[in-house]
């Protein structure tokens, strides 16, 4: 027995390395906070686009120490100075978020404390927390009290909760998977695809919908095709619309299609995973109406909201429907099972789940709504802001946009237009001071804005103009134009 607690005593010595008396704590937190002021106040001054050149060798594993300097150096060098910079103002591409400041130190609490958010039993102030920011959303989209919801990692898993919900509340399985139909945009986001293929749903008809002048759905031709749909002997289920699609910004007519879901008892679900916090703006509220009639919907704080990567959210009106799929006891958790709240774990894929909710809540209740909603309509004038200088110096602008994304391209006549912009794109990404994306729009190459970080002032768009400018007439050098 000596021996035993003499080897137990020795291992103790070493794993005690795992916890850091105070004064270490302090010293370590001092660096860290010494770095994320840095970072920060030199993000303006930073390109917000690198192409990348990381050093793996900094990267790989060792057996040996290093200082926390070190290792912050590296960080710096190989991760935060690479790529993307999702923190950055001028992070104009595709849908930044931003990562308020305050977020991150309720992400730091709950990693300290460690607190599991997947049962009530477990931690009933996290899951309370968490249920109780869910309720919030539904009062915001006009969800009943008696809806289940999720913060899951982000919008994808968000949508597949939703779809997987559709799919056993009408129960496509077996035989009727082939003759089921779902109907959305062809804009819709591509996690939406995954998520059928993930549920087993690969084989089922997939109608991608015609969209009008505004890359909107048309609700007329969304009923023709269902009535077609239904004489030809298939079982129409679900519709998808989109509440800010990432190509265009795009919100489809909420209530319309509503309607005619509701008309032909199909399960109603709205993305809203970019845009649908934009309803607290109150000149887009209109826009927003009959979202209220989806049986479910998938919002991301982590973009609309300005929260860190990591937070999405799922709302679905089926309570029954959702359990079908996620609802599962086992013997080890008997203690565990007391009927308080919904827990996370019975309405989610994960059964791990750290405490997400903390970095939505702490920032709320430190700085209330107000600044959340002026940032939102910031950014739908800094949008107009841009139109409006691109249109002056020459480029050809997408429709008004509903939200924060639109798109532009530069017309001309002697080289074919999309190698123009595709060069004028490229130069853009080596410039990298803003970061701009593209897509293609009805077979053009287009530029695309997305006016989301809540870093991005007037300033960052007046930069960006800056570096459209100068990239324009170096390719139209390129093109001896």
């Amino acid at each position: 027995m000596k021996k035993l607690v003499d080897r137990i005593i020795a291992l103790e010595k070493i794993s005690k390395e795992l916890e850091p008396t105070e004064k270490e704590r302090d010293l370590l937190n001092q660096e860290v906070q010494s770095y994320a002021n840095r970072f920060i106040e030199t993000l303006k001054t930073k390109p917000a686009f690198s192409e990348a050149n990381v050093d793996s060798r900094k990267l790989k594993m060792g057996s040996e120490k290093l200082s926390l300097a070190t290792l912050l150096e590296v960080y710096g060098s190989e991760v935060a100075d690479q790529g993307i910079k999702p923190a950055s103002g001028g992070h104009l591409g595709y849908i930044p978020g931003g990562g308020i400041y305050t977020a991150a130190l309720a992400d730091f609490l709950a990693a300290f404390t460690n607190e599991y958010a997947g049962m009530y039993f477990g931690s009933p102030g996290a899951v309370t927390i968490e249920n109780e920011l869910l309720d919030w959303m539904k009062g915001v989209f006009g969800f009943p009290k008696d809806a289940v919801g999720n913060l899951t990692s982000g919008g994808s898993i968000a949508n597949l909760v939703a779809l997987t919900a559709a799919r056993d509340k009408h129960q496509i399985k077996n035989e009727k998977v082939t003759k089921s139909v779902i109907y959305m945009s062809p804009q819709v986001h591509h996690c939406i695809h995954k998520a059928i293929r993930i549920i087993g749903l690969e084989d089922v008809q997939v109608r991608l919908l015609a969209l009008d002048a505004l890359s909107k759905i048309d609700p007329v031709q969304l009923e023709e095709t269902i009535k077609q749909d239904l004489r030809d002997g298939l079982q129409p289920f679900m519709v998808i619309a989109s509440a800010g699609t990432t190509d265009t910004g795009a919100i489809d007519p909420l209530h319309e299609i509503g309607v005619i879901a509701k008309r032909h008892k199909l399960w109603y679900h709205v993305d809203g995973a970019y845009g649908g916090f934009f309803i607290l703006a109150e000149e887009k509220k209109t826009l927003f109406k009959g979202i209220e009639m989806a049986d479910s919907l998938v919002i991301d704080p982590h973009k609309s909201l300005f929260i860190p990567y990591g937070l999405g959210a799922v709302l679905v009106k089926d309570k029954e429907a959702v359990f079908h799929s996620h609802h599962y006891t086992a013997n080890y958790m008997q203690d565990a099972l007391v009927d308080m709240q919904i827990n996370p774990a019975d309405v989610s894929p994960e059964l791990t789940k750290h405490f997400r909710g903390l970095r939505l809540w702490l920032p709320l209740q430190l700085h209330g709504l107000k600044p959340f909603v002026a940032c939102l309509e910031e950014k739908l004038l800094l949008t107009t802001y841009f139109r409006n200088k691109l249109e002056a110096i020459g480029f050809r602008l997408g429709p008004e946009p509903d939200l924060s994304v639109s798109y532009f391209w530069y017309p001309v006549t002697q080289v074919e237009e999309n190698k123009f912009n595709e060069k004028l794109m490229e130069l853009m990404h080596q410039d990298g001071s803003v970061f701009l994306s593209s897509t293609r729009i009805d077979g053009r190459f287009v530029i695309r804005m997305a006016i989301l970080s809540f870093r991005t002032k007037i300033d960052t768009i007046d930069s960006a103009m800056v570096m459209i400018k100068n990239c324009s007439s170096a390719t139209k050098l390129y093109f001896k134009i």
